[in-house]
């Protein structure tokens, strides 16, 4: 798909889904769909790279460095290969004083990680997280950036590794 090392093409059925993603929008508002387009791309790719932010920009029309801003603002969107099952812990302030340091430094611990790095098998990816808009709920842990799990204490936190594990199993 890549045309050169400098310039990337997408192909033709992430373009129709980039197409649907900008028709909800009049035409010189093109870049509001910035984020719904980037999702597409981290489907297609399982990250985004920086060939990929260029392109998307100019097929949005907008300057590379502001769909890098986007890319890089929010936790759903990788900009590296992950796991295929990405942690994120909460690590807000409210989040911390209810245990979410914990939280993170126990997955550490249980799966021989740092944050922001990827087990050796290549299953779980561990992140740190901003608010998560659950500060009641914590210590909150996401995953996959979809399934939000609560009140994460040690035993359910093994739990949960646990059952990631079996997942991927089958």
């Amino acid at each position: 798909m890549s045309a050169s090392q400098d310039s990337f093409v997408f192909s033709s059925e992430l373009i129709s889904a980039f197409d649907r993603e900008t028709a909800k929008y009049p035409a010189d508002q093109r870049q509001s769909a910035v984020m719904a387009c980037l999702t597409h791309v981290q489907q297609a790719f399982g990250y985004i790279s920086a060939p990929t932010e260029s392109a998307l920009a100019d097929y949005l029309g907008m300057p590379a460095i502001a769909v890098h801003e986007i890319t890089t603002f929010y936790n759903m969107y990788n900009t590296s290969p992950v796991g295929r099952f990405k942690i994120n812990v909460c690590t807000n302030l409210p989040c911390q004083l209810r245990g979410g340091q914990e939280a993170l430094m126990h997955l550490c611990q249980k799966l021989s990680i740092e944050p922001g790095q990827t087990t050796q098998d290549g299953l779980i990816t561990l992140q740190p997280a901003e608010c998560m808009g659950a500060c009641a709920d914590a210590p909150v842990l996401l995953v996959n950036d979809v399934n939000m799990c609560s009140f994460m204490e040690r035993d359910k936190i093994d739990r949960l590794i646990e059952g990631l594990k079996l997942e991927a199993q089958s």
